[in-house]
């Protein structure tokens, strides 16, 4: 199956619906609908590819979303969480005593730069290389110069997927000998560790997708049930506890002495739910993100049997518990402080954030899928419906931003006392940003990034809208516009590197307001409008599902 089939199969496998009918008014099809009805042109569909393949082609090493190759280890079915084991060995990259290293660095400076993407475990030898470039000179003239450039196209991708994989591997993490993820980040030459050397629920999902299209499925089965395991742990911070359900934001395995024993030691997980955390952020989207890898694994493997386990569906329920539960909130959405979900650090997102909310949704639909019918689940059905119906009209109905939105805003009254008040959450005008009235295209339109009383923030987050479109939280013709915007501000969003993580970037003042004047988050960096390779996941789901409509 094609990479853009298989990654449709797999996506609308996480998320019960995708741009079908509304699952709030009609039963949802376990089948997951992969038509999108999107009316999009050719030149959007092949820009957005030519977006995928120029970002491709860069050389991203942080390996913060990476993850590694394994075999067909099978997990102790008690799935205890530690053994007396020995430290598993961990997988050695590729060193240049193979002579492919040599190879690279006596040879590069020879090379185009399509040619310097290839990578040291290709099968080519630079000389076939040199032999091919030649033949494409000479075939320039003769008119079968596209066929051999698409040689060469083919040979770029080709060594990229391999190194990808190559760097896969080098971050896997064992537990008792059992592949269990990848850690965040492996940068050899950072002295400071932190916490990067963990693996992390959210950090873990391309990578788990990235498994289950290569039918790699222990490592995803194996994750999804250990972290599992952690949710029950007691976790306390300051004499308080969370509510029970909460997932780890992130776990370590550590290799410690036997008791009584010096000379023997055993593997254990070292869950953090926050507790040590900088910032001691709470990783709301990690139990979010757990259920949708749950629903996408039993998707693509055709194993049904891990969710329809008692732990597991006692899992899902003890979630959506405590995401469900009653509190002060007059409002459906996802009540969260700041740094819960991938912006982890502090920027301003504190409330209802829409990432939040769309994984929220993704999840609500993933869950209603997989629980199984029985009369404990009766009452926990009813309120999720509930939920989906409330959740979804409030976020198209207050969150939307177009220019017509934007004209009506502008007209608002304010301090309206009354059921039937048109200016509901008496946003004040004045609040409107000057640079969105000159940004804002006549056609398109974006879900703004929060919603509070008489606030709203305007930036454009993107994975909330994209995540928005996958899930269908967005509506057809919301996602229509969503698509006419990012082509239409190509140049703000994307350029030439990786999709930004929000638009625009805090600066000056309103950076050390907003940020505490956090230096890893300075205008135009990390979470304040950096750019990641990880959206692209998202966003290659997006082109494909253009080009299959």
């Amino acid at each position: 199956m094609g990479t853009s089939e298989a990654v449709l199969q797999v996506l609308s496998g996480a998320g019960p619906r995708v741009f079908g009918s509304d699952p709030c008014f009609s039963p949802s099809d376990s089948t997951c609908a992969l038509n999108l009805h999107l009316k999009c042109s050719r030149r959007r569909a092949s820009r957005c590819f030519e977006f995928l393949k120029c970002s491709s082609m860069l050389q991203y090493r942080d390996r913060r979303l990476s993850s590694g190759f394994f075999g067909n280890t099978k997990v102790d079915p008690s799935w205890l969480q530690n053994c007396k084991c020995q430290k598993a060995e961990s997988v050695s990259g590729v060193t240049t005593e193979d002579g492919n290293g040599t190879w690279f660095v006596d040879n590069s400076k020879m090379l185009d730069p399509i040619d310097t993407m290839v990578n040291a475990s290709n099968v080519l030898e630079f000389q076939d290389l040199q032999q091919l470039k030649r033949e494409n000179e000479g075939l320039t003239s003769n008119g079968t110069n596209g066929a051999v450039s698409d040689t060469f196209d083919n040979i770029s991708v080709d060594s990229i997927e391999d190194e990808a994989w190559e760097l896969l591997r080098e971050s896997m993490v064992y537990y008792c000998g059992s592949p269990i993820g990848t850690i965040a980040a492996k940068d050899p030459t950072s002295s400071s560790t932190l916490n990067y050397d963990h693996v992390f629920i959210r950090d873990f999902i391309p990578s788990g997708i990235a498994f289950l299209l290569k039918g790699e499925y222990d490592i995803v089965r194996n994750f999804i049930l250990h972290t599992l395991q952690l949710q029950s742990w007691e976790k306390t911070m300051d004499c308080h506890s969370p509510g029970q359900g909460l997932m780890p934001a992130s776990f370590k395995v550590r290799t410690v002495p036997l008791d009584g024993d010096d000379s023997a030691t055993e593997e254990v997980l070292d869950p953090d739910f926050g507790e040590a955390a900088i910032g001691r952020v709470a990783p709301v989207d990690s139990g979010l993100w757990w259920i949708i890898l749950l629903r996408a694994y039993g998707k693509c493997s055709g194993d049904l049997s891990v969710q329809e386990r008692v732990d597991v569906q006692t899992g899902i329920k003890m979630i959506l518990r405590l995401c469900l539960a009653d509190g002060f909130d007059m409002f459906p959405t996802l009540l969260v402080t700041d740094g819960s979900c991938m912006i982890d650090r502090r920027m301003g997102i504190h409330g209802h954030p829409l990432e939040i909310q769309a994984l929220f949704y993704s999840a609500l639909l993933c869950a209603r899928e997989m629980l199984a019918p029985e009369d404990g689940s009766a009452d926990l059905l009813r309120a999720l419906n509930n939920r989906l119906v409330a959740l979804s009209f409030h976020i198209r109905e207050y969150y939307w931003i177009d220019s017509r939105k934007l004209n009506e805003i502008y007209r608002y009254k304010t301090e309206e006392y009354s059921y039937d008040a048109v200016n509901k959450f008496n946003i004040y005008p004045d609040q409107i940003p000057p640079w969105l009235v000159e940004w804002i295209p006549n056609k398109g339109g974006y879900l703004i990034g929060n919603l509070q009383p008489a606030h709203m923030d305007f930036r454009f987050f993107s994975l909330g809208n994209l995540w928005s479109v996958v899930s269908s939280l967005a509506t057809l013709d919301q996602s229509h516009a969503i698509l006419d915007l990012i082509e239409a501000k190509w140049v703000d969003l994307v350029a030439d590197m990786p999709l930004k993580i929000c638009y625009p970037a805090l600066e000056g003042q309103e950076w050390q307001i907003i940020t505490g004047s956090d230096p890893k988050n300075t205008a135009w960096s990390y979470h304040n409008a950096g750019s990641w390779p990880t959206l692209l996941w998202q966003s290659g789901y997006l082109c494909s599902s253009q080009l299959h409509a």
